[in-house]
């Protein structure tokens, strides 16, 4: 069992995973096994099925017999990921704040002050703590749909957003400046149960971070 108490092939998992959504492993990096042991502190065949899940996952492409790489990414890939995303946030958006109760409602505005907090920082100039501010932007954005009633739902969302997330974080396309404000309307439509105004603000929310990303540079890493 791993320090957290998950099994050790869980956490060589949920690190590699972590690495490739953070940009730690590039697009198109080969992933070797003789050069991932003493980095993950871990044997080939947990390497080997930690890969072959992130493969399933789409976080990795697995080549035959060459062994695995780091899945390439595109302008077409995050055009398609962004708009996955808002087709799932949107429909779980409206069952959530039909359904959400008192509970919920402090919840979205705990979430939100943890996120404002590490945008504040951000907006600074103070980027020493980005994993903070990625897992802060989770759970808002989570909190926001977590009364839609489905599980199923909130783990796809999940799964989409850690591949949104990724292209944000190769592209180090942060907007602190013009995302606070968002966010902030985004809580106040989900206190307000305002579920239009609150898909009109998703969708100018993730359009512009996609936007925003592509024009730091084009997003053609490891594409073939």
């Amino acid at each position: 069992m791993s320090d957290a108490g998950q099994p050790f092939g869980e956490t060589v998992y949920q690190s590699l995973r972590a690495d490739i959504i953070m940009g730690r492993l590039k697009p198109g990096q080969k992933l070797k096994l003789e050069g991932l042991r003493d980095g993950y502190n871990a044997g080939t065949s947990t390497l080997r099925e930690a890969l072959s899940r992130l493969a399933a996952d789409g976080f990795v492409r697995a080549e035959g017999q060459r062994g695995f790489e780091v899945a390439p990414i595109s302008e077409a890939g995050l055009r398609e990921i962004a708009a996955l995303r808002l087709l799932l946030e949107e429909h779980a958006l409206a069952r959530s704040f039909e359904a959400g109760t008192l509970d919920w409602e402090a919840g979205v505005i705990a979430a939100h002050h943890k996120l404002d907090s590490h945008e504040e920082r951000l907006e600074a100039g103070d980027t020493s703590d980005i994993n903070a501010w990625r897992r802060s932007d989770w759970s808002f954005h989570q909190m926001l749909i977590s009364a839609c009633g489905s599980r199923v739902l909130m783990q796809t969302h999940a799964d989409i957003f850690d591949k949104y997330l990724r292209y944000q974080m190769i592209a180090l396309a942060f907007r602190p400046s013009a995302s606070r404000p968002e966010h902030r309307a985004l809580k106040e439509a989900a206190l307000n149960r305002d579920v239009e105004t609150a898909i009109q603000l998703l969708r100018y929310h993730i359009n512009a971070g996609v936007e925003h990303a592509l024009s730091v540079g084009p997003l053609n890493n490891g594409a073939r």
